[in-house]
């Protein structure tokens, strides 16, 4: 049975239990891709490798089409509206912002199909977003992959154990929970209400993790070392472990001791080296005093010194 032959949510639901039995997969479906970037391709050809067949792509820049020709290779490229009209399944991997638009754009056209599974890969939006579809009879899903996309076939591989958010109205949350198993990810139940804190939170984590390593990896090469990976590569994998093991009973260093003196010295000599990774040091310096001062890491005295040293640097 294909999802379009369901005239709403229960059909396809019922029969639905534990999403890691394989009895309980759906039904193998066409797959259309709207939008591919980095994320696109790849969970479709995932899809594909549980079985489903991805029919239709669009894309618009020469390097998208590159991506879709890479990993879903003899898949047509056309307009949205024409991969809507050819699949089952519909993702639309589309940035954040362009979501709405496109959504209410698909429904304006007629191009979707009362039935039809419509999935958004965006981690900020739950299906509210989708209501226009909804509307329009489709089967609202919100799957977001919590994973960097680099866009080449390494992402799939990748996918193996990707924890996904997961949106969806009750009775097809079922359907949402077994085509993430079916992809190789883990789902995680996020309530519609949540969505932008659960998205806030590993960009928060993800995104400026990798600002911090670039402007670290930027001051020892200033210093001569020649591949900062060789150090930051160990060095961060074990306090990102602890972190996730201890919390803030993993906190160490010069903030975490109190050592006012060392913070000085490490802001002087930022100042002669970078104009704007000083500002960041003394941002994040002052939410590790606090929370060292929180976690009994560090008393008020120390915590004063800290803040006091931080505060000065500013002027």
């Amino acid at each position: 049975m294909s999802a379009s032959d369901s005239t709403g949510p229960s059909p396809l639901a019922d029969g639905f239990g534990d999403p890691a039995d394989p009895g309980n997969r759906p039904a193998r479906l066409t797959v259309g891709v709207v939008g591919t970037g980095r994320v696109g391709p790849a969970l479709g050809a995932a899809l594909q490798l549980a079985g489903h067949r991805v029919v239709a792509a669009s894309g618009v820049s020469a390097a998208s089409r590159r991506r879709a020709e890479q990993l879903l290779p003899g898949v047509r490229i056309v307009s949205p509206p024409q991969v809507l009209a050819a699949a089952d399944l519909v993702l639309l991997t589309v940035p954040d912002d362009a979501l709405a638009d496109l959504v209410a754009g698909l429904v304006a056209t007629g191009s979707v199909r009362p039935g039809q599974l419509v999935v958004h890969t965006s981690g900020a939006h739950g299906v509210a977003v989708l209501e226009p579809a909804t509307r329009a009879g489709a089967l609202p899903l919100a799957l977001h992959p919590a994973m960097t996309f680099t866009g080449t076939p390494v992402d799939l591989a990748r996918l193996a154990g990707c924890p996904f958010g997961v949106t969806a109205p009750d009775e097809l949350r079922p359907v949402a929970e077994a085509l993430v198993v079916e992809m190789g990810g883990d789902p995680e139940w996020v309530p519609e209400g949540v969505r932008p804190l659960y998205h806030t939170a590993l960009a928060h984590g993800a995104n400026h993790l990798v600002t911090l390593v670039a402007q670290a990896s930027e001051l020892l090469r200033t210093a001569g070392v020649a591949e900062p990976g060789r150090l930051l590569g160990p060095l961060l994998g074990a306090a990102l472990d602890n972190s996730l093991r201890s919390g803030d009973a993993a906190l160490t260093g010069p903030v975490a001791r109190g050592d006012a003196g060392t913070v000085r010295r490490h802001l002087a000599q930022l100042s002669t080296v970078s104009p704007d990774i000083p500002a960041a040091y003394r941002a994040m310096a002052r939410a590790t005093a606090q929370r060292a001062l929180a976690h009994g890491t560090i008393d008020e005295a120390s915590a004063a010194a800290l803040l006091d040293v931080l505060n000065e640097e500013n002027h």
